[in-house]
């Protein structure tokens, strides 16, 4: 049944009073409600990128969003202080902490952790019951991020996400665990989940060798969409995995099968879905919100995307205009740090009105459920010994969200520098890694939750300072291309030991510029040490994984302080809400 919020507020007293870590009186300042009214007939449930953390975390959010061109002061490309007016959010409240990174440390303190699967269970459950005609809808990530996910070959998620009542999901990093291992997961113990996506096909190859797919006909290796009856109303779910997988992610672990927006196609299954009475149509997609935002003006019929990749955390949907109507673009954040509830009033086979809210996971304000916290408990219990070894103190704020690079970035270059004894060092513009506070120990499990991958071997690599400018304008234009559906990766690369400029909104091929080692011109023909990992080619099994060059590192220091992430100069940035210098 349903609980008010009097009773709420009991269950909560009843939660401190058994010892949990629940403390509403610290959030007194803030617009923290989770009594969120019912509205309409039909919900959904959405969240994304939890990258496997089932544990509370520390979540930074970026100071480096820049959006340039079209998207220049739009959200996501908004930040700090910006964010905030943006979006109408009391400034030193819990929200602020939720969705910016403005007084990190002091916020993190004072409010605590967020997420972490059992305290979001417990918001599940209790709008579940409020709202029987719900949908809880995972856009992906969601298999990979953690220690316990790459050593039980993301076992642990999938069996979380059925005991947290997940209906359908779609993919990304679930898929850089082999083509074998997520079959078997997909056809043979994902469900009740329906994994969806309809932008994932079978290569020609593939398809001429016969290799499986669910439509053998179209080439759609996975179920492109579903048609759910929730309250007398058809809604049809359509997935869309992340496009660029095979140019992000090894081609290699997914050799049989072709990515892509595809959103001709999309448009076709959105027909489709249309055509077998859906009043109601929603894309589950990890496409990164600037795609979606794209997608949904070209498309039309598409009533909600819920979106992912990018890891925004937005508490207004984005309404974009298209030939056929408007679509409402949802972005749900990451780490399992907010819950989205959109609720639909449908009349007469289409939304008349909505309600949105985009709820944190505050974990010292939400009790954890029983039941998952069990689960939890035991999934872990098996390494809790190896998740718990320390490898040294952090006696400084350590994070990586942001375009450019962040402090547990500049831990793992300085590891790949000095363990590797390389001249430059490369770390992937990963998204995902969760947070630490000065005075916090950093365990194996904190290096793993920002490097657990299944293609982590650290190489050494000799580069002429032309190739390594080329690489970085590569790069460069994956995150700055002012058209979306050419934003093919995640951030900009971390770069150790090379200092540089960049102008964002500068043509291809000429963004980067002074570059310079050890306060030297980087020569273009001579001949550098480049220390690296995760390359997306494969690579011999006796090189080292980089969790263990990094607690090799860690080891040594015993004490990481001071550290001073390597940001390059930022030219023409002058005045960008989705830019705030470290320090101003």
């Amino acid at each position: 049944m349903s609980l008010n919020r009097r009773e709420f507020m009991r269950l909560l007293a009843m939660a401190g009073a058994a010892g949990m870590a629940v403390n509403s009186r610290v959030f007194g300042d803030a617009d923290v409600e989770y009594d969120v009214p019912a509205f309409g007939n039909l919900s959904l449930l959405h969240f994304t990128d939890c990258h496997a953390q089932l544990m509370p975390v520390y979540f930074r959010e970026p100071n480096f969003n820049i959006g340039i061109g079209d998207t220049f002061g739009k959200p996501p490309h908004v930040v700090g202080e910006h964010f905030l007016k943006h979006f109408g959010i009391a400034p030193g409240s819990a929200n602020a902490h939720a969705f910016t990174f403005l007084d990190f440390e002091a916020a993190a303190r004072k409010y605590g952790k967020v997420g972490g699967f059992a305290h979001l269970a417990t918001l599940v459950k209790r709008f579940r019951a409020s709202r029987p005609n719900s949908l809880l809808l995972d856009g992906g990530d969601t298999w990979q991020g953690s220690a316990t996910s790459l050593w039980t070959y993301g076992q642990d998620m999938v069996d979380a996400c059925k005991l947290l009542g997940v209906d359908i999901m779609t993919g990304h990093w679930e898929f850089t665990y082999g083509m074998d291992r997520v079959r078997e997961i997909v056809d043979e113990q994902l469900s009740p989940i329906e994994f969806l996506a309809q932008n994932v096909m079978l290569t020609e190859d593939a398809s001429f060798e016969d290799k499986p797919a669910y439509d053998e006909e179209s080439g759609q290796v996975f179920k492109p969409y579903t048609i759910r009856e929730m309250n007398g109303i058809p809604v049809g779910i359509i997935g869309q995995a992340f496009p660029y997988t095979t140019l992000a992610n090894p081609r290699y672990m997914m050799e049989d099968w072709s990515f892509g927006i595809r959103d001709e196609q999309c448009q076709e299954m959105v027909d489709a879905v249309r055509a077998k009475g859906a009043q109601i149509i929603v894309l589950l997609s990890h496409n990164g919100m600037d795609v979606d935002l794209k997608l949904a003006s070209r498309v039309t019929g598409i009533d909600v995307i819920l979106g992912g990749h990018t890891h925004d955390g937005m508490p207004k949907p984005s309404l974009v205009s298209n030939a056929g109507g408007k679509t409402l673009v949802v972005n749900s954040g990451s780490n399992a740090k907010f819950l989205s509830v959109m609720d639909l009033d449908v009349r007469d086979g289409r939304v008349a009105d909505y309600r949105y809210r985009l709820l944190p996971i505050f974990a010292n304000l939400l009790p954890p459920d029983p039941q998952m916290a069990s689960f939890i408990e035991t999934v872990r219990e098996p390494f809790k010994q190896q998740l718990e070894t320390v490898l040294a103190t952090a006696e400084t704020t350590l994070y990586r969200r942001g375009n450019f690079i962040g402090t547990f970035d500049q831990v793992i270059v300085d590891a790949l520098m000095s363990v590797r004894g390389a001249d430059i060092a490369f770390s992937p513009g990963f998204r995902w890694g969760t947070s630490l506070l000065p005075g916090d120990p950093i365990t194996v499990e904190h290096v793993m939750d920002q490097t657990g991958i299944t293609y982590a071997k650290s190489t050494l690599t000799e580069m002429t300072g032309e190739m390594i400018k080329l690489i970085l304008e590569d790069i460069a234009d994956n995150l700055f291309n002012p058209d979306p559906y050419y934003q093919m990766g995640g951030d900009m690369v971390r770069v150790g030991g090379l200092r540089y400029a960049i102008d964002p909104a500068a043509p291809i091929g000429e963004r980067l510029s002074d570059l310079e080692l050890n306060g030297k011109p980087i020569d273009p023909a001579r001949t550098y040490k480049v220390a690296g990992w995760a390359s997306v080619n494969p690579q011999p099994d006796e090189l080292p994984d980089i969790w263990d060059v990094v607690a090799e590192y860690l080891r040594d220091q015993k004490v990481i302080r001071d550290v001073k992430p390597n940001i390059p100069k930022v030219k023409g940035i002058a005045g960008n809400p989705g830019f705030v210098a470290p320090g101003s």
